[in-house]
Formats: structure tokens, C-alpha cells, sequence
């Protein structure tokens, strides 16, 4: 969601040297992208403060960044900046990091305490503050040729033919409360893969367990990918798709990123936070009065989830797979 603005610092600095640091394991999700001469990961990512010490003198001597744009809110990631040496830094200022920073933004008071605002916007609202301002909110990814290969090694496994490809992400890493159960996207994987869909199970090494649920409650053919796609190869797969069903994750924003028609299963999280991009994209969420919460586990019966139906999702998912079909078959 940050990649407005992204691309819109590298429009305001065509001739800068930008680096990108991020979270280790998130290097493909941005590869392939015209906006970074440098991508590193932050090898002190909660490793505590003498590691991020390390790290920052590392990154002081070995280049001088004259300025840092600070996206995450953390302090971690304020501090890492400081003791890399960067002479400029700008962030949000938040739970007193201020004196980190150089220049320090306040954010609006519209968006509450919770800060209730798309993450698109929350960035570029921060760039506005370098000349950064093309007003343009569309997430965008690229893929790389090995990405691609990677995917389509993957799906050659399921067999051939002409079929819509869905992707079933029941996966979350925020936590269990933003999951829908296993069985209900089974039964979604089991009415798709009826009407002709290729059906494929994807996540990460920890949602290994999950997503092999979701296969054993189905009835029809699927292909478990849990854990054997790196995420640039899961970016590609996405982009491959018909449709993907997932929960409110990063599944999602991949799936809007190549405009690819999604439906996503929202419980303890709110769309205030999300509310950009919506184009191809089907909430469904219920009427329930305790969410949002935003707690990583249910302390009760998880009513925000358990009560979406899968023939709600089925409604939707099927046209778009009929579409697919038939856009595939005119052009062969």
C-alpha cells in the first residue's frame, strides 16, 4: 500500500539514489519495480536495540544518506535512521519519537488516535511534505522473468487445459480473528473447481497447517502451495488469477495491484484503514457490534467470520470465473 508512494518519490527525485529498506523476507514483493537502486533488509528486525546499533554504524559506514523517509511509526525504525548517520529524517511523529526525527509531521486530527486512514494515503501525505504530490493512490507491483517461470512451474503441476485459475489465501498474519474458517473456503474451492475452475491453496510456511485444511475439506482437486513459492512467485501466481478469495490481508493488495478481481472476508479489522483501490474488490463483512476490534484472537465466538456465507462468496466468484473462461477461449 505504500507503493503511491513510492512512485511518486522517485518521480519527485528522478535522480536521487533511493534505497529501500524493509522487513527480511519482503525483498520479492517489490522486485521488478523501475523505483529502487538499492533494496536491504533490516537484518535487526526485532532482534533488540544492540543488533539495531550494529546495524545502523554498518549502514553509516558504508554510505551517507542525506535524507530518510521513516514510513513505519515505530521507533525502531526512527532509531536504526539516527544511528545510521541520515542527515535528514522525516516521519510521522508518534508516542514522543519526535526527537528522532527532523522533521517531524503531525497527522491530521481527523484521523483519530486509531489513525483510521488509508495506508495510500498515509504515506503520501507524509511525502506532500518533500514536493512529493501527484495525488495518484494506485497500487502497483512488477514481476520479474524468474518470478514468472517460478509460477508457472508451479501451476504445470495441476495439469494442463484452459482453466480459470482461483486462488484461496485463508492465511493471516496478523493473527486467527481475520480468518475465515477453513471450511468455508473449502466449500467456495469445491463450487469453483465444479465450474471448471483450477483451484489453488496458497500461504506461507506457518499457514502450512491451514491451508492443508482447506484441501482435506475438499471434495474437488486442489493445489496445496503452502510454503513451496517464494513471495515473489506467490506475486506472479496472484497476477495469473481469475479471482483470489482471502481474508483482509496481503493477499489482497497484491490481487488489486494487477487488478485482479478479489473477494476478501473482513471481520475484526475496519475498511477506514483500507478504503482505497476498491475497484474489483468485494467486502463482505457482517453487522455485528463488536468489530471492529482489531484483537489478533477471538475472546468469544468469532460472529464476525463464522457468520459470512460461502454461497455469498460463490455468488460472486462465479461470474468472475465464467468471464475468465470465456475471455481465455476467444483468444485462442
Amino acid at each position: 500500500m505504500s507503493t503511491p508512494a513510492f512512485r511518486a518519490l522517485r518521480m519527485r527525485y528522478p535522480e536521487a539514489r533511493i534505497t529501500l529498506q524493509l522487513r527480511p523476507g519482503l525483498a520479492g514483493l517489490i522486485a521488478g519495480s523501475p523505483w529502487f537502486d538499492d533494496v536491504i533488509s533490516v537484518q535487526s528486525y526485532r532482534q533488540g536495540a544492540t543488533a539495531l546499533v550494529r546495524e545502523g554504524r554498518a549502514l553509516r559506514n558504508a554510505r551517507r544518506y542525506d535524507l530518510g523517509i521513516c514510513l513505519p511509526d515505530s521507533w525502531s525504525s526512527a532509531l536504526l535512521m539516527r544511528v545510521a548517520g541520515v542527515r535528514r529524517i522525516c516521519g510521522y511523529r508518534r508516542a514522543g519519537r519526535g526527537i528522532l526525527l527532523h522533521a517531524a509531521v503531525a497527522p491530521r486530527p481527523e484521523w483519530g488516535r486509531q489513525r483510521l486512514v488509508a495506508r495510500e494515503t498515509y504515506a503520501l501525505e507524509l511525502l506532500k511534505t518533500l514536493g512529493c504530490d501527484d495525488g495518484d493512490t494506485r497500487l502497483e507491483l512488477f514481476t520479474t522473468p524468474e518470478e514468472d517461470a517460478e509460477a508457472e512451474r508451479s501451476l504445470a503441476t495441476a495439469g494442463g487445459g484452459i482453466r480459470p485459475l482461483l486462488v484461496l489465501a485463508p492465511g493471516a498474519s496478523f493473527g486467527a480473528s481475520k480468518c475465515w474458517p477453513p471450511e468455508s473456503f473449502a466449500e467456495v474451492g469445491d463450487a469453483s473447481a465444479r465450474a471448471g475452475a483450477q483451484v489453488v491453496v496458497v500461504g506461507t510456511r506457518d499457514e502450512a497447517a491451514r491451508v492443508r485444511r482447506v484441501c482435506d475439506a475438499m471434495r474437488q482437486p486442489a493445489l496445496d502451495l503452502a510454503g513451496s513459492l517464494e513471495l515473489g512467485g506467490l506475486k506472479a501466481l496472484v497476477r495469473r488469477a481469475a479471482a483470489v478469495v482471502c481474508n483482509d490481508a496481503g493477499a489482497r493488495h497484491i490481487a488489486v495491484a494487477f487488478g485482479v478481481p478479489c473477494v476478501v472476508l473482513m471481520g475484526p479489522t475496519s475498511l477506514d484503514k483500507t478504503n482505497r483501490n476498491l475497484e474489483g474488490v468485494h467486502i463482505l463483512e457482517t453487522d455485528v457490534a463488536c468489530r471492529p476490534c482489531y484483537k489478533r484472537d477471538c475472546p468469544i465466538d468469532h460472529r464476525c467470520m463464522t457468520r459470512l456465507a460461502p454461497s455469498a462468496v460463490s455468488r460472486i466468484v462465479l461470474p468472475l470465473l465464467g468471464s475468465a473462461r470465456e475471455a481465455a477461449a476467444s483468444s485462442t
